[in-house]
């Protein structure tokens, strides 16, 4: 099977130099091969989408909303297909991709408001006859680079909102699973969208360099690793763009003495396993303060041992592989590393055995960890949960703010004094209290601090809006010919 380029509105069937494999996960089979652009198709597509722009920037908002309308109708209709498309090429259970696709939708939902969020300011009078009013325009042709571990929810934390606002868009998914795009792509299509609106390129380093470096590319969104969220950035900047890039990612979850450890327990490993772990919002380290750690450790060990792993189609899985062999072999080493460093090896998944081939790792967990650890300093990003002790809660916060990322973080107590300190003392972007995953509802934004985000510019939600609009602010006097000046043939006193 082929999977191809979606250029001004129809596959790209051209003759390509370089060509991907894509894997089915869970068998290690090639299900595709998919096609990686040179500068030809970077310019091909960048060119539909600057000759699509004026037409969709006079676009009324009404239109555009009736649009996204249709494609969420679409979208929530077309839903299970998507996710066994996800499954197929990521490895996640169908129930994951399920769930990523309805956070998807909460973002169409919320861009189909458009006309509510693009209301610019007005002052009358502002000076005697002067009246000053602001409008939020489109910035014209903007690139979306995303990464493998969401093919749905990520594009669409970026496409609705960019198209909601009027621009025009190229879309670069991960090559390792990039046939939700084309989907998406192709079900906007179907709900009427322009040709050359949406674009969807595929490959690697040389179509992301294309984007980077392309004059007609105003803006760029990324999400992907913190190395290549700053590359993206810097190159992206130097180039006179906007950029938002978001990047990597070490949570933690703080769980206090008074804490339900049950429910602890439970959050500990649904969002350490989840996806196998390939998510930026997953909890790498639990920090059980004292004296709770033995007996935290011990709920969440048998909870793993109940955990089902297997292909993501069978309904009874609860974990997938991970999404390639090379990533698989990456996330084995850092167990192997942790073992090394002395940290206690409590659940051991590099063994686990699944029939029908794959890339199989287990969920691992570890003990002991301490910061000079790399299982510790190091964003995985496979199904390996690490335990940190920490001897108070001002340790416990220290321990947190002390790290080099800022994503996302939790803390599982029963005191309200101690969460509410915690919720303004912590140095993260998105706080979780008794919730393991903070990803925010699609009418607030998500983003990181530190090395979590590049730009100043959360993704969806109302900064999603600011940052795919730039502001036009109009000041305006209009003559009274009975004071004199030019008289236009209006009657006096009109």
């Amino acid at each position: 099977m082929r999977i191809s380029h979606w250029i001004d509105g129809k596959s790209w069937t051209g003759d390509a130099e370089r060509t991907g494999e894509v894997f089915d996960p869970a068998t290690g089979e090639v299900r595709a091969h998919v096609d990686f652009a040179g500068d030809g198709q970077v310019a091909e597509a960048v060119g539909a989408a600057a000759r699509a722009f004026p037409g969709w920037r006079d676009t009324s908002l009404a239109a555009r909303t009736r649009i996204l309308f249709a494609f969420r109708e679409l979208l929530s209709a077309r839903k299970d297909d998507l996710a066994k498309i996800i499954t197929s090429e990521h490895g996640k259970v169908e129930s994951d991709a399920a769930g990523e696709i309805a956070r998807a939708i909460e973002n169409v939902e919320y861009a189909c408001g458009a006309a509510q969020m693009l209301k610019g300011g007005f002052s009358e009078n502002a000076s005697r006859g002067v009246d000053v009013f602001s409008i939020a325009q489109p910035l014209g042709v903007v690139g979306v680079i995303s990464p493998f571990n969401f093919p749905a929810m990520v594009p669409l934390w970026f496409v609705p909102n960019a198209i909601a606002c009027g621009n025009t868009v190229v879309l670069k998914p991960s090559e390792k699973d990039p046939s939700a795009s084309v989907f998406i792509a192709e079900l906007l299509a179907e709900a009427g969208l322009p040709p050359g609106v949406l674009n969807v390129l595929h490959g690697d380093k040389v179509a992301v360099d294309g984007l980077l470096t392309h004059p007609e590319v105003k803006a760029i969104s990324f999400v992907g690793s913190t190395p290549i969220a700053r590359y993206v950035y810097e190159t992206g900047t130097s180039n006179g763009k906007r950029v938002q890039a978001l990047g990597g990612a070490k949570n933690h979850m703080v769980v206090l003495p008074d804490a339900d450890l049950d429910l602890a327990a439970d959050a500990a490993v649904s969002a350490g396993f989840g996806s196998a772990g390939e998510r930026c919002m997953a909890v790498s380290v639990v920090v059980a303060v004292d004296p709770i750690g033995d007996e935290l450790v011990a709920k969440i060990a048998e909870r793993m041992s109940r955990l089902r792993v297997g292909n993501g189609h069978d309904p009874d899985s609860e974990m997938g592989p991970l999404v390639t062999s090379a990533h698989r072999a990456k996330v084995g080493s850092y167990v192997d590393a942790g073992v090394d460093s002395g940290a206690t090896l409590v659940v051991d998944g590099r063994d686990i055995a699944v029939e029908g081939g794959g890339f199989w790792l287990g969920p691992t967990l570890f003990d002991h960890v301490t910061p000079e650890m790399s299982i510790y300093t190091d964003e995985i990003f496979g199904p390996v949960l690490s335990v940190a002790r920490a001897g108070s809660y001002d340790a416990a916060l220290n321990l947190v703010n002390a790290g080099s990322y800022g994503n996302g973080t939790a803390i599982f107590t029963n005191d309200g004094r101690a969460a509410r300190r915690f919720q303004n003392e912590v140095e993260v972007g998105m706080v979780g209290l008794n919730v393991p995953i903070p990803v925010p509802v699609g009418y607030y934004s998500f983003g990181g601090w530190k090395n979590s985000l590049f730009g100043d510019t959360h993704a969806y939600g109302p900064e999603g809006f600011h940052f795919f609009t730039r502001t036009k602010v109009v000041t305006s006097r209009w003559p009274d010919p009975s004071q004199g000046g030019i008289n236009l043939g209006f009657p006096r006193n009109s």
